[in-house]
This record gives structure tokens, C-alpha cells and sequence, in this order.
């Protein structure tokens, strides 16, 4: 029997394209999922719009907190609702392609490995391609991602059979990149799997689309997070600018 995929997925006013992001996973060729949605607040028709769907499919499971918690709080009670193996990420306004849990999570079972994460293809916010795939990296380790924050919340899979349990720290950005450090400080690199398998849409003034505070935000986690002394911060930094350029030229 293949094993359960527990999708995580926060949502905070994403009427506009959380349809397109369910849909994704409705149209997934490997079909032992859960979705798991926890909503942040939204005052728009995002919990209607998912309401709809869970009540169609028993597969998608939507929780709605009394009180805002942000993001990483918001993922955890996704994470600690999950049954799952393996446990996937998809944030509300963006895409898989259809093959993406067969092909990457198949990888992974062939090959041995506990995280994984994919290229990515780049929409707008029409979900019209920008004719641009952000390659991955190769194997990232802990010191290599440091310098590199490539990985795309979207692509990445991890098989909990082997990391053990894990949770989103909660800090207000870079949630992400904090979370592949503290699994990778573990001893688990992430590996990719062969092929653009998710789209990534950009949109106005999103906290991805301002470069100068993702900066920002990488620096206060090499001080505040990963407790890195200056001159470890320095080296790293310079290196995590080269690549972010690189990444947005090339």
C-alpha cells in the first residue's frame, strides 16, 4: 500500500487562488493524501472556498483557530494533525504539477531518503508561466544551505519515518529556512528530485517579492537563530547574495 502524504497547508486571505492550489492536489496521480488546512484569520471567503471542498472529499481536513497565530504557529497545528509518513508542503497560492507525490515521493522510497525538495517554475499571478524554472542546487546540506537558500517550501517532502518528529519554529520570517536548518543540524540533507514539479507564483508585495527584507531576514537568522558569530555571518551572507542574484538573473 503506498504510504500517506499529510500536505500542510496555511492559508491567510487567499480567496483568489486557494481553488487553483486545492485543485493541484485533487489532480495528484498518487492519491493517498490528506490535506491539511489551518486558516489564520482570513476575512475574505478563503474557509468558505475549502469548507466546499472538505465537504466533497473526507481527505481534506480544514481547522480554523478562535484567535491570528502566524504562519508557523498555523503550520504546526497542521503538522501535529498529520498521520502521515511522509509530509509535503503547499502554501495557498501556489501550484503542483499532477505528478509531483508520485514522482517525488516514489524517489524517495528508491533511493533511501528522508528530505527532498525539486526546481520550481515561476507563475504570476494569473498562473500564467514567467518562462523561467529555478534549478535546484543538488545536495544540500547544512553548511551548503547556509549559503544558498534555495529550497522552495512548495518542493520540499520529508519522510518522518527517519527524521523523527519536527515543527516549524516560531519566529515571524524565514519559518521556512529555519526549518530545513534545524532538520538538516540533524544529519539530513535534502536531495533533489530529478524535474520542475511545482509552480511558484509571485505576488505584489509579498514577503518573498521584497528582496531587501528577505535579506533582512536571513541575516537576523544566521545571528538570532542559528547563533552564527559575525565573521561566520559575514562569510555566509556574501554567499547567499551571490546565489540569490545568480538565481533571479539566471
Amino acid at each position: 500500500m503506498k504510504p500517506l502524504v499529510s500536505i500542510i497547508m496555511p492559508c491567510y486571505n487567499a480567496e483568489r487562488y486557494i481553488a487553483q492550489s486545492i485543485e493541484s492536489v485533487l489532480s495528484q496521480t498518487y492519491d493517498n493524501w490528506e490535506l491539511l488546512i489551518t486558516d489564520d484569520g482570513s476575512t475574505d471567503k478563503s474557509v468558505e472556498i475549502i469548507s466546499k471542498y472538505s465537504k466533497n472529499d473526507e481527505r481534506i481536513n480544514v481547522m480554523v483557530p478562535d484567535e491570528h497565530q502566524g504562519i508557523a504557529r498555523t503550520r504546526n497545528m497542521s503538522i501535529s494533525r498529520a498521520k502521515g509518513r511522509f509530509v509535503a508542503f503547499l502554501d495557498s497560492d501556489d501550484v503542483w504539477y499532477p505528478e509531483k507525490l508520485e514522482k517525488q515521493v516514489n524517489f524517495m522510497l528508491e533511493n533511501n531518503l528522508a528530505f527532498t525538495y525539486s526546481s520550481y517554475e515561476v507563475i504570476d499571478c494569473q498562473g500564467n508561466s514567467k518562462n523561467r524554472i529555478v534549478k535546484d542546487a543538488g545536495v544540500m546540506s547544512y553548511k551548503k544551505y547556509l549559503r544558498n537558500t534555495i529550497i522552495c517550501c512548495g518542493t520540499v517532502v520529508i519522510d518522518r519515518e527517519k527524521t523523527g518528529h519536527f515543527a516549524t519554529p516560531i519566529i515571524k520570517t524565514s519559518e521556512d529556512m529555519s526549518l530545513w536548518l534545524s532538520i538538516m543540524r540533524r544529519g539530513f540533507a535534502a536531495y533533489p528530485v530529478p524535474g520542475p514539479l511545482h509552480k511558484y507564483r509571485i505576488t505584489p508585495g509579498s514577503a518573498s517579492s521584497n528582496k531587501i527584507k528577505a535579506a533582512c531576514d536571513v541575516w537576523r537568522v544566521y545571528r538570532k537563530i542559528e547563533k552564527l558569530s559575525w565573521p561566520k555571518s559575514v562569510i555566509n551572507f556574501i554567499c547567499y547574495s551571490f546565489n540569490a542574484v545568480k538565481k533571479h538573473v539566471f
